[in-house]
């Protein structure tokens, strides 16, 4: 069962594809699944998909997830055939955000589209630091490159399964340049994290019962036997009190996602930090 959800509680996966920073589609989600209360609504960003083999690396992944919804904000036909293919493969439905308002325009105006990505945007600082932030993001996840640490505004830490890139790839929409790092048993943990200001590190954390039935539903759905090193409950409650002891030992912000979502989260980060959740 996924993070946060409830037995009964029907999922759905939103999926956001976009060759921009996917604002656009981002809000129109938001806003049609606050519609929908009852249901567990997770929401999965893919911005910056400007070629077609990032788009097939995105559909890959995506291909993972059961209960799709998928938007998608391409510019460009040669973008969205694949995305329209791939929906109708998966038996899931699909929606074109752009091009419905594009083709209404052009049959009034006369005109066509220039197929300029982003152009829905207007180009100031702002702008370009969000989509630097969201490059940072992606560069910068699972701790590739422990440089990332020392340059990030906020450091996210916490065991698998506690959110950190859905949670990295949220706040860097909100211009923050975002690193994390998976806690594993009995890895290194890179020195730089012990070099940078306690504020910026965030300790993420979840219900030891919650973790271990994400980790089987995770088994599950991969076709494993979920009863694993991974799913089981004093291997959980081992990784947890390790995370705890590195989070008491740095004395950064510890926050318990298991009954939270992503923007609560993400809002009790920025109100940490002395920032405006906009």
């Amino acid at each position: 069962m996924p993070e946060n959800m409830t037995p009964n509680q029907p999922e759905v996966n939103l999926i956001i594809i976009s060759d921009a920073a996917g604002d656009t589609a981002y809000k129109n989600a938001v806003a049609a699944a606050a519609q929908f209360p009852g249901a567990k609504v997770n929401y999965r960003r893919y911005p910056f998909v400007t070629d077609k083999t990032k788009l097939a690396q995105t559909l890959t992944e995506i291909a993972k997830f059961p209960h799709l919804v998928i938007l998608y904000s391409l510019v460009s036909d040669q973008m969205q055939l694949p995305v329209i293919r791939f929906a109708r493969e998966q038996q899931a439905p699909s929606v074109d955000v752009l091009s419905p308002v594009v083709e209404a325009i052009t049959k009034v105006s006369g005109l066509r589209p220039d197929e300029k990505v982003g152009a829905q945007h207007q180009l100031n600082q702002k702008y370009f630091d969000r989509i630097s932030a969201m490059e940072f993001a992606v560069m910068y996840d699972d701790g590739k490159d422990p440089k990332g640490f020392i340059e990030a505004d906020v450091v996210l830490l916490g065991v698998s399964r506690t959110s950190k890139t859905p949670l990295s790839l949220f706040l860097a929409n909100k211009n923050l340049k975002v690193a994390n790092l998976p806690l594993v048993p009995e890895t290194h943990i890179p020195k730089e994290i012990y070099q940078i200001n306690p504020k910026k590190i965030i300790g993420l954390m979840n219900d030891a019962s919650v973790l271990n039935e994400i980790r089987r539903q995770r088994m599950i759905a991969y076709g494993l036997n979920p009863e694993t090193t991974y799913s089981n409950m004093d291997s959980i409650n081992k990784e947890l009190a390790s995370a705890q002891a590195l989070y008491d030992q740095l004395g950064c912000y510890v926050i318990n996602v298991a009954k939270r979502s992503i923007e609560e989260t993400a809002a009790l980060i920025m109100n940490h930090l002395g920032l405006d959740d906009e």
